[in-house]
């Protein structure tokens, strides 16, 4: 996983300046997020995979499947294929999330409930994530029965565990030592 990463890296960061310079972060991310889905169906894999389809054909495949693209984006596609990192897309796709989310100031939040969230909760708790980390909230919410009650939220590398199942687990170390 950590060389695919190292492998899409550069190809993010094109992608992102080519965005960028065009003002179309939220198409290219669009774009990539259809890319991704795509390169990662198994039917898709063995035709990339397939050593009779040349490069070209490959590409445009690629490109039928994936519908309107943009000049930028048939190339990236083409290039992709050329190079043979057509398998790291969803890589490229994360990555680029990032510098985007960095560039707007958006860090997102994995939210992990034990019970369906109503919206004004939910708001709510956007609301004091943004206080506390100081920039705006993305926020996917997520259901997890087996947190027995509350919250768990990850916004980076931070994690915040307000769930029962957390707070039994903490009581249980401390019970330990």
């Amino acid at each position: 996983m950590a060389e695919n990463i190292t492998l899409a890296r550069p190809y993010a960061d094109a992608a992102f300046e080519l965005a960028r310079e065009a003002n179309a972060l939220g198409p290219w991310q669009e774009a990539l997020d259809r890319m991704a889905a795509i390169a990662a169906d198994p039917q898709m894999v063995a035709c990339v995979d397939n050593p009779r389809l040349l490069p070209a054909q490959v590409a445009q495949l690629f490109l039928d499947v994936v519908g309107p693209a943009s000049a930028e984006q048939q190339n990236f596609v083409r290039l992709l294929v050329d190079n043979e990192r057509l398998q790291v897309l969803p890589e490229i796709r994360d990555l680029y999330v990032d510098l985007k989310n960095g560039q707007e100031g958006v860090q997102e939040a994995d939210i992990a409930s034990a019970f369906p969230l109503d919206e004004a909760t939910l708001k709510h708790l956007v609301a004091d994530l943004e206080a506390r980390f100081k920039c705006r909230i993305k926020a996917e919410v997520s259901l997890e029965p087996e947190l027995i009650g509350g919250v768990r939220i990850a916004v980076g590398d931070q994690v915040i565990d307000a769930s029962v199942r957390g707070k039994l687990a903490a009581m249980a170390t401390a019970l330990q030592s």
